[in-house]
């Protein structure tokens, strides 16, 4: 079972990005090995994916990385509320033939690209080959390029959820110290183990109070899951309960770029500049492609 990840400062980090032996990952390498496919996920709502996936995306966007947000969260999809946006589309008037995939992508701010899926999320899930082809083409006519894939799931167990969890590169479990949000992300981790044969896990835990409620729920989770599951759990740090995240929050903007300064930014800051740091899958899963395929096979066989 894998130990704590030591939390840099984020000058440290930052100075490693941009070291000589690092510059190489600026841009150029991510394109080079693929798209960085991330789901969050979390077993219980209001634990606080949505904040993470968009300030994730500005401190990746203000890292330079190129980041696309797939909003896969049907029953509260709000990544462009986090964003001040208004979508006028989403996936399903792509499947109605009603607009082409690049009318709907959305502009969010420093270049970050938000793809809405809406209820067009249920129809991804029971498309016909020609449907599949036509999106699979539509993808490819694109002709973006992202480092990031940052997709925000729903909350729960359903099968949106494991839809596109197991889908992604790496999945970042989301939870707070509140019992029932710990026992919720357990739950989560094994169905997707169990069922679906994910092995690995990274967790973020939200919402933290005092220094060291983070690694107690990392430790608990650790504990039950090496007990009775054969997953691997890295903890990718924590987000400090911070009044200004909700104010941030109230007035549509992400509090990286509303106040950076504030103690959730900084966290939100440390964990973008994490990620760039984490080495790409040695598996050819990269690639905006390969996700979309994978994700279009599901539970088909085909």
């Amino acid at each position: 079972m894998s130990s704590p990840r030591r939390t840099n400062d984020q000058a440290d980090t930052l100075r490693a990005i941009n070291a000589p032996d690092m510059g190489a990952m600026s841009g150029g390498a991510l394109a080079e090995t693929g798209t960085a496919v991330y789901a969050i996920t979390g077993g219980k709502g209001g634990v606080g994916k949505t904040a993470l996936t968009a300030n994730l995306a500005y401190n990746l966007a203000l890292l330079g990385k190129r980041v696309l947000i797939l909003d896969a969260d049907l029953g509260l999809a709000n990544i462009d509320v986090m964003f001040g946006l208004a979508p006028s589309y989403n996936l399903s008037h792509f499947f109605a033939g009603e607009q082409e995939l690049a009318a709907i992508l959305a502009d969010g701010p420093l270049g970050i690209k938000i793809l809405p899926a809406g209820s067009g999320i249920q129809q991804v899930t029971h498309l016909d080959s020609q449907q599949k082809i036509r999106l699979l083409d539509a993808l490819d006519s694109l002709q973006m390029t992202f480092d990031f894939l940052l997709i925000d799931t729903e909350a729960g167990i359903s099968e949106n959820v494991t839809y596109f969890n197991t889908a992604a590169q790496e999945i970042i479990v989301m939870t707070t110290p509140d019992p029932t949000a710990i026992t919720d992300a357990y739950a989560l981790m094994k169905l997707l183990s169990t069922q679906y044969h994910e092995k690995h896990f990274n967790l973020v835990v939200n919402q933290v109070s005092k220094d060291g409620d983070a690694l107690t729920v990392f430790k608990k989770l650790t504990m039950v899951a090496s007990r009775y599951l054969d997953v691997s759990l890295d903890f990718l740090g924590s987000i400090p309960h911070d009044r200004q995240l909700i104010e941030a929050i109230r007035r549509q903007r992400v509090i990286s770029e509303l106040y950076p300064h504030a103690k959730s930014a900084i966290a939100f800051a440390n964990l973008a500049a994490r990620l760039c740091l984490e080495p790409i899958s040695p598996e050819p899963k990269g690639g905006l492609q390969f996700f979309w395929k994978k994700l279009l096979h599901f539970g088909t066989g085909v």
